[in-house]
C-alpha cells in the first residue's frame, strides 16, 4: 500500500537459474607397461602366470582345448623332424618384440639355446599360433611379429582346418598373406624342410 492508501500490484522478475558447470568425466587412462617393468612386476608376483605383454598391455592367455593341444603337439613333432641345422624349436617360450613379449605356440629360432641365457630371442624364422577360439587376438599379434622381423607366421585355424600364412615382413606388416586348405599341403619358405599335409594335421 502506498501513502495514498491505494493498493499497488507487486511485480517480480523471474530469477534465472544458472546451473553449475558439470565436471568433465574422463575414462580411465591406460599407461603402457614396458618389458622391463613387466619382468620386475612378474618377479614380485604382481603379474599372474600365463600372461603375455602385447603393445604394452598384459593379456591373460586362454586355456587350451583338446583340439588346440592335439594340433600343437602334432606340429611340434613335425617341426622336430624337419629342424634345420643351426636352429632350435621352442614351445610357448618368450619372444621379445619391441613393446611386446609374446609366447607363440611354436617358434623356430636361429642360433643355439645357450645364446639366450640372459636375453630372450628378438626374432624367429617361423612362428606358429594355433587358433581355436582366439583368431582375432592372434591376428592382433601380427604387427608385433612383423616389426620384429619374423620371416614367416602361421595362424593354424583349427575349426576351419586351414592355415593362414603371413610372409615377407615389411615394417609393421607382412607383404604376403594367403590361406591354405582345407586339404592340400603347405611348405614353409622360412624352414624349407618343413611341410604339412593339412588333412593329416587335422585328422586323428
Amino acid at each position: 500500500m502506498n501513502l495514498r492508501g491505494d493498493v499497488t500490484q507487486a511485480y517480480f522478475c523471474p530469477m534465472k537459474v544458472i546451473e553449475a558447470p558439470k565436471p568433465v568425466v574422463r575414462g580411465p587412462q591406460v599407461w603402457p607397461l614396458g618389458v622391463k617393468a613387466y619382468h620386475a612386476l612378474g618377479d614380485l608376483g604382481l603379474i599372474p602366470e600365463k600372461t603375455e605383454l602385447l603393445y604394452g598391455q598384459v593379456f591373460h592367455k586362454m586355456s587350451k582345448s583338446p583340439l588346440h593341444r592335439f594340433v600343437s603337439q602334432r606340429l611340434l613333432r613335425a617341426l622336430q623332424r624337419a629342424k634345420p641345422p643351426g636352429c632350435f624349436i621352442w614351445q610357448e617360450q618368450p619372444l621379445a618384440c619391441g613393446d611386446s613379449e609374446l609366447e607363440p605356440d611354436l617358434s623356430v629360432i636361429c642360433g643355439n639355446e645357450d645364446d639366450f641365457f640372459t636375453e630372450h630371442p628378438t626374432t624367429a624364422e617361423l612362428v606358429i599360433e594355433v587358433c581355436v577360439s582366439s583368431h582375432e587376438y592372434d591376428r592382433s599379434k601380427l604387427r608385433a611379429y612383423a616389426s620384429a622381423g619374423v620371416k614367416e607366421c602361421w595362424l593354424v585355424l583349427g575349426p576351419e582346418k586351414q592355415i593362414e600364412v603371413h610372409r615377407q615382413p615389411q615394417g609393421e606388416q607382412f607383404a604376403e598373406h594367403a590361406f591354405h586348405g582345407p586339404g592340400g599341403s603347405l611348405n614353409s619358405t622360412a624352414v624349407p624342410s618343413f611341410t604339412v599335409e593339412l588333412d593329416r594335421l587335422f585328422t586323428a
